[in-house]
């Protein structure tokens, strides 16, 4: 799996949820959320969120900004909770999906049904595609923390005017994890040399965090 990268595990993951609904898919989704615990730190994945995203993006709408999440990760499996962690609206969210088709059921309910078969793939090159695609407007703002988001700091970067691109490195084995070039995923590389060479802001995890997780703010 880890060979086949991104791209490859979404493949598994199709395949495994074709011939559900999209409806049937956000409820496990949601029930999977509510119940999950981190096998590291056991605490539920919603609390596992980053402290200091949380306040820039709540510093961010406060002044007239519009967020988005654009992630590798799958839409469908982002939409059902991303709003009541982050306060991003399923509309505001890219990411990865499979393909779907229109039905009608045999109980007379028309239906989304998910397809074993990826559609788009939210990362790298993808990501300011999927930025187009769907929101049809290059961003002045961008934060990433792989490799996976090059290419929509590039795209942000490239814009006229002012625009800020910020790399968060995972640097803080301790308290989360640290990883940067020779990580098989989350892979911190390519995109690290050219924040050095373009002056980007880099945002060190364990010397910039005094707070990493909500739980530890209270």
């Amino acid at each position: 799996m880890a060979a086949t990268g991104e791209k490859g595990l979404l493949q598994i993951i199709a395949a495994t949820h074709a011939g559900m609904t999209t409806e049937a898919f956000s409820k496990t989704v949601a029930e999977w959320i509510a119940t999950a615990r981190h096998p590291r730190f056991n605490k539920p994945y919603t609390d596992l969120v980053f402290q200091p995203m949380l306040e820039l993006l709540t510093y961010l709408r406060s002044n007239g900004f519009k967020t988005f999440i654009v992630s590798g990760g799958g839409i469908e499996f982002m939409r059902p909770w991303v709003e009541g962690v982050y306060g991003i609206p399923p509309e505001q969210v890219v990411g990865s999906s499979g393909e779907t088709k229109f039905q009608i059921r045999p109980d007379g309910t028309p239906s989304l049904m998910k397809d074993p078969k990826v559609e788009f793939v939210d990362d790298g090159p993808g990501k300011p595609v999927g930025i187009n695609r769907f929101i049809g407007r290059r961003p002045i703002f961008a934060f990433g923390n792989s490799d996976g988001d090059l290419q929509m700091l590039q795209w942000t970067a490239a814009g006229s005017g002012a625009r800020f691109m910020a790399i968060v490195h995972h640097t803080d084995a301790d308290r989360e994890y640290a990883y940067d070039r020779n990580s098989q995923f989350g892979k911190l590389d390519k995109a690290l040399d050219e924040a050095n060479k373009r002056g980007w802001l880099l945002v060190d995890m364990k010397r910039d965090w005094n707070t990493i997780y909500p739980s530890q703010s209270k």
